[in-house]
């Protein structure tokens, strides 16, 4: 199965990452498509749900060709067009063959989404009140000078989380989150503490 996780972006050293949340699907498309922030956790209670009708296609030879990744490859390519003001993220529950998908309440959007799942693939559906360009214009934004801080908190990683919200990891949140709200504003923005990375060694 593809690996749907973040793809995370390395910026100024080692150990700061940020979330780039994209992917090449040079199959399709033959250019990068707006991906979801995929992580493979339980899923909190949904707003709503429904159960995919779509015939499937027969599986091909690739490991990852399966009724779910087809049915995560169709939203993403609706969160790449016409719904990408409504769009916010998108999380993968492989155990339960089910999708958690955040969005700014949309009928049209629901509609095409549940239209989009294959026979059997579940879609949870949670409201959210931010589009996924403005969470990853923001994410950018924080992530422009990742050591424009040194001295005072050491930013390690930013990264679009998919339920709303720019994650941002520091080594001092309480020095850190007043700073970081003063300059970019409090909404959409979670201060937590993380590990310094250290670069694997060969």
């Amino acid at each position: 199965m593809r690996n749907r996780s973040w793809i995370l972006a390395a910026v100024a050293t080692a150990g700061v990452v940020v979330g780039a949340a994209l992917y090449v699907d040079a199959s399709e498309t033959g250019h990068a498509d707006i991906d979801v922030a995929a992580t493979v956790s339980p899923s909190p209670p949904a707003e709503d749900w429904c159960v995919g009708t779509r015939t499937s296609p027969p599986d091909g030879d690739a490991p990852d060709d399966s009724p779910l990744n087809r049915t995560l490859a169709r939203i993403d390519k609706l969160a790449a067009g016409r719904y990408a003001d409504v769009y916010t993220g998108m999380g993968v529950d492989e155990d339960a063959g089910a999708a958690d998908v955040w969005r700014i309440p949309s009928d049209d959007f629901d509609t095409a989404a549940c239209d989009a799942a294959e026979k059997g693939v579940k879609l949870r559906l949670h409201p959210a009140d931010v589009d996924r360009r403005t969470l990853d214009a923001l994410a950018e934004r924080i992530s422009e000078d990742m050591t424009r801080w040194d001295g005072t908190f050491q930013m390690r990683e930013v990264g679009v989380d998919e339920r709303g919200f720019v994650h941002v990891g520091v080594d001092d949140p309480k020095k850190a989150e007043p700073l970081i709200e003063k300059e970019f504003g409090p909404r959409y923005i979670k201060v937590e503490y993380v590990d310094q990375a250290y670069a694997a060694e060969d």
